[in-house]
């Protein structure tokens, strides 16, 4: 993902940027725990509060498309294919925050980079290296020990550890369409109409499960608004500004600080105990992902 045009005095605000933007999006699951919507409707005030903040970013930082009509509509049609995944993958998140704890959930979404490997495998023909099968198989076993635990609580949080899977699938799926399109249009681009279309496909869908779409209360109604701008808004806005000075290997296993910001946040501010499989089970989940991000430099 390119950076918005920013300017910074120092180029050393990178690092910090990385790690609070990967605090920010670490804090969102607390917000989705809060909110007095349903989980879709919660998610689509995610997009809907973040929508000005993209489009100043399109004036910033756009680029040209290409003046070919035919890619241009092909194009199209993957922005829109864009939109509706990362609106799956929302849903499904959401849930999942709702019906498994906070850490788990937060895991299970973090299994996203290596979908993408295993997709780019199948897709676009890239290697697969041996230690990439090292790391997937630390994931699946940090994954097994996740659903013990699991078990261990009830088949409420089963069913969320599942729709976190769906997350990672889904998410995975997004990326690497994305991965497509970045060669041809910009990051603001792509960001801003795909998000007018997962917003608009999150209210559909929450109409359709009857959820309401107006929060009760001021508090409610600045609590979708905090998400939206501090998640959806400032987390992937610096972590965007961080990568075009950063090294994006090292950048992607600093931003791992998300699911430890989740777990921690969810201990203090909900009182969700972490259990000993959970640490067990995150620690391998973790160590599978770095071990998966770092097989191809090898």
């Amino acid at each position: 993902m390119s950076a918005p045009s920013v300017t910074f005095n120092k180029p050393s605000f990178a690092l910090p940027a990385l790690l609070l933007g990967g605090v920010a999006i670490g804090a969102s699951p607390i917000f989705v725990r809060l909110s007095e919507l349903g989980p879709t409707a919660t998610a689509f005030h995610r997009m809907l509060w973040a929508l000005p903040l993209l489009w100043v970013w399109t004036r910033i930082g756009s680029r040209q498309a290409s003046s070919n009509t035919a890619e241009n509509r092909r194009d199209a049609r993957l922005i829109f294919l864009c939109g509706l995944l990362f609106a799956a993958d929302l849903a499904c998140w959401h849930v999942s925050i709702l019906y498994t704890s906070i850490t788990n959930a937060t895991l299970f979404a973090n299994f996203a980079p290596v979908v993408v490997a295993v997709g780019a495998w199948l897709f676009l023909r890239e290697r697969i290296y041996g230690r990439f099968l090292v790391g997937l198989a630390l994931c699946l076993a940090g994954a097994a020990l996740l659903v013990s635990a699991s078990f261990h609580t009830s088949q409420r949080h089963v069913l969320g550890d599942l729709y976190g899977i769906i997350t990672a699938f889904f998410y995975g799926s997004y990326l690497l369409v994305v991965a497509g399109l970045r060669s041809r249009l910009s990051a603001p681009t792509i960001m801003f109409w795909s998000s007018l279309v997962t917003g608009a496909a999150l209210a559909v869908l929450a109409w359709f499960l009857d959820e309401k779409l107006v929060p009760e209360t001021w508090r409610g109604l600045w609590l979708l608004v905090a998400l939206a701008l501090i998640t959806q808004g400032a987390g992937q806005g610096l972590i965007a500004y961080a990568l075009g000075h950063l090294p994006a290997s090292f950048s992607s296993l600093v931003i791992l600080i998300q699911p430890l910001t989740a777990a921690l946040l969810g201990w203090l501010l909900l009182g969700e105990a972490i259990t000993g499989l959970q640490m067990a089970g995150g620690a391998a989940i973790l160590a599978g992902i770095v071990v998966a991000r770092r097989a191809g430099k090898t």
